[in-house]
């Protein structure tokens, strides 16, 4: 078992995802294999002191960029950091691979070089979105815009399991996103997957939730098709920016504001750090044969820190294991 990080992806690579791996080794006592190109790799550890003895070099001489149509990279770049990544993962599928890199290319090489778990219809990419409460897990964000009923609940499975493991959360509530909450509300989709999902003994599922309700922390885990997924996650983004955007322009239009602003400043760090992507790391691929976790773009070295933590978790804790015992294998369904 071991973490594999893409020091090559991401807005900030190499640097930032270096300086990330540094702190993890310190702080977790772990050590970790790093994939791209090894004289620059080795050149940015030197020079920030690092305990080289805490890492292994994977050499990769290429580098999938963020505007390359990813299953084309994925196919041709052989020899760039995230195919030897997915390459070693599928060797050792214990282990867990890291990336900031092209998400799509992310995705499609988590199909393409490493593979689904048996029984599995869909993988589904599944970040953490906060709210007044504890995070809710979003499944699926945009792994697959068009799903079936029968990929939501796998979703719900894979969710339940992943919450009960990586954030201890005892017997989670799954709901399924909806234009209302009634049973009978909703699309061919929501309606089939409904019926399906209350009927399903080991999952706690609570009945549909509407997209104003997401925020407010009533649930553990949020169900949904890619397409749907996707929105929801880009409109919470773009809320969040633009609503620390707009106060920070009224907090700073006078003299009285800027008082109010002093006195509130240590409330809105809070607020806004419960907000922050980087507190959790990134977003597990969840239902394919490895642990894969997709850091955000624009990650910095706290958020890959806190990546490779949720990396740890999820290998000691046998994330991908308890989802395989899961899955009932023989026909493919849950």
């Amino acid at each position: 078992m071991r973490i594999i990080v893409d020091v090559m992806g991401g807005d900030n690579a190499p640097v930032e995802i270096l300086k990330g791996c540094i702190e993890a080794v310190r702080e977790y006592g772990i050590n970790l294999t790093l994939a791209g190109k090894e004289n620059i790799i080795r050149k940015h550890l030197t020079s920030l002191n690092a305990p080289m003895e805490s890492f292994e070099i994977l050499n990769a001489e290429e580098i999938i960029e963020a505007d390359e149509a990813p299953v084309a990279a994925i196919r041709r770049k052989n020899d760039s950091s995230m195919v030897r990544g997915f390459d070693m993962l599928k060797k050792e599928p214990d282990s867990v691979f890291i990336s900031a890199g092209n998400t799509g290319a992310l995705m499609a090489g988590g199909l393409l070089r490493v593979g689904r778990i048996k029984g599995i219809g869909r993988p589904a990419l599944a970040p953490l979105i906060p709210t007044r409460k504890e995070p809710v897990l979003l499944m699926d964000a945009g792994a697959n815009t068009e799903c079936k009923p029968e990929n939501l609940v796998q979703f719900a499975v894979m969710g339940s399991v992943y919450m009960e493991k990586v954030f201890n959360r005892d017997n989670p509530r799954v709901s399924l996103v909806n234009n209302g909450v009634e049973e009978g509300k909703g699309n061919e989709l929501t309606k089939a997957a409904y019926t399906l999902l209350k009927d399903k003994k080991d999952i706690n599922f609570t009945g549909n939730i509407e997209a104003r309700e997401i925020l407010s922390g009533i649930t553990d885990i949020v169900i949904c098709d890619g397409f749907t997924g996707n929105i929801i996650l880009k409109l919470i983004e773009g809320f969040a920016s633009n609503l620390f955007g707009m106060m920070k322009e009224e907090f700073t239009s006078g003299i009285l504001p800027k008082i109010g602003s002093l006195l509130l400043k240590p409330r809105l760090n809070g607020l806004k750090e419960s907000m922050d992507y980087a507190e959790h790391g990134g977003a597990p691929l969840l239902g394919v044969n490895g642990g894969i976790i997709k850091a955000h773009g624009s990650s910095d070295a706290r958020a890959i820190k806190n990546a490779i933590r949720q990396g740890k978790l999820f290998m000691d804790r046998q994330v991908l294991n308890s989802i395989k015992t899961s899955i009932i294998t023989e026909d493919g369904e849950v």
